[in-house]
């Protein structure tokens, strides 16, 4: 009876090696999927704010000048809204009959840009003084090149393949208001001019040589 209730016992009990394999098992299995659970919940945040990263650069507005706008279109036309800032060109300002827009031209003393608005000017708007436009760079329609008469000062802005189309204008008689980086380029710009003119200057009087009495 004795020898009966230790082989029911014997076989009652499970090897315990197996049970111990059973365990080690379950224990990977556990920690893979924890690691598996950090891993999507790692790559769901990252690209989260990798989103929210490009929605927000996507929303930046950079003022630049339209040498600047016209060298970012062309290195990547996706990122083409700005804050233009410049002098408008005098002589400029044209309102198409067949167009409720306003046109003009932006300058930086280097490059021209038309710049297109639809909506009432400010009381301050003045050709020849300083100016900011919010909006977008655009290819050139057909359309929009045989909308207006082509004036003279405007000629070069309209060469190129793009123009501004804005939907805000801002601007003052004082040049203060206009972005500090947009005014350091113009003054940078306007001391290349009178370099270029001083050493056009020099040379012509070299080339004529010294005048005899």
């Amino acid at each position: 009876l004795s020898l009966h209730r230790l082989l029911s016992t014997a076989r009652r009990t499970p090897p315990r090696s197996k049970k111990s394999v059973d365990i080690s098992a379950r224990a990977r299995q556990l920690q893979t999927r924890r690691l598996w659970t950090y891993a999507l919940t790692f790559g769901g945040l990252a690209g989260f704010v990798v989103i929210v990263l490009n929605n927000f650069q996507d929303q930046l507005v950079f003022y630049v000048t339209p040498t600047e706008a016209l060298e970012k279109y062309a290195n990547n036309p996706t990122k083409a809204r700005f804050r233009l800032g410049g002098l408008v060109l005098e002589g400029s300002v044209v309102y198409p009959a067949s167009s409720p827009e306003v046109e003009f031209v932006v300058t930086d003393l280097i490059s021209d840009i038309v710049v297109r608005y639809e909506g009432s000017l400010p009381d301050l708007f003045r050709e020849g003084h300083s100016v900011v436009v919010e909006g977008l760079v655009k290819p050139f329609t057909e359309e929009i090149r045989k909308e207006v008469s082509v004036k003279n000062v405007s000629e070069k802005a309209r060469k190129i393949e793009c123009y501004f189309s804005a939907t805000e204008v801002l601007a003052k008689h004082d040049e203060k208001y206009m972005p500090k980086e947009v005014a350091a380029a113009i003054e940078k710009n306007k001391k290349i001019i009178e370099d270029a003119a001083t050493a056009t200057a020099t040379a012509t009087v070299a080339m004529e040589g010294p005048k005899t009495p």
